[in-house]
C-alpha cells in the first residue's frame, strides 16, 4: 500500500466519510479527511500549542464548537449549503476549542490526583 492509500485509509479510519465534494485538494489529491476534518485536526493542534500561553474561558470553548455544530446542522437540515472553506474555519474553531476543554479536564484530574482541592 502506498503512503496515499495509507493516509486515505487512516483518514477513513478517524470516522471522516471523505466524500470528494467536501474535500480539499492539493495538486490534485484530495486530502486524507474532509474539510471539517481538515480544519477540526489543525485546530488540535493550535488548542494544544496555544493551551501553554492563553487561557481561553471554558465557555468560548463551547460557543466554538456550538458554531461548528450550528453550521452542521443548518446543511443537515438543507437550510443553508455550507461551503469548504465555512467548515474549514468552523472546524478549526471546534477544534481549538475542544481540545482546549479536554486539556482542562485533564489539568483539573491531575490536580485532584495529586490531592488539590477546587472550590
Amino acid at each position: 500500500m502506498g503512503v496515499y492509500a495509507t493516509l486515505m485509509y487512516l483518514g477513513k479510519l478517524s470516522g471522516c466519510h471523505q466524500l470528494p465534494e467536501r474535500s480539499l485538494f492539493i495538486c490534485g489529491y484530495q486530502l486524507p479527511v474532509c474539510a471539517r476534518c481538515t480544519g477540526a485536526f489543525l485546530g488540535y493542534i493550535c488548542g494544544l500549542i496555544m493551551y501553554k500561553f492563553i487561557n481561553i474561558n471554558i465557555w468560548i470553548c463551547f460557543l466554538l464548537c456550538g458554531i461548528m455544530f450550528i453550521d452542521w446542522l443548518l446543511q443537515y437540515k438543507e437550510i443553508a449549503n455550507s461551503t469548504n472553506k465555512r467548515r474549514l474555519i468552523t472546524g478549526f474553531m471546534c477544534g481549538m476549542g475542544y481540545m482546549q476543554v479536554i486539556l482542562k479536564i485533564i489539568a483539573v484530574l491531575i490536580y485532584f490526583i495529586k490531592g488539590g482541592i477546587i472550590l
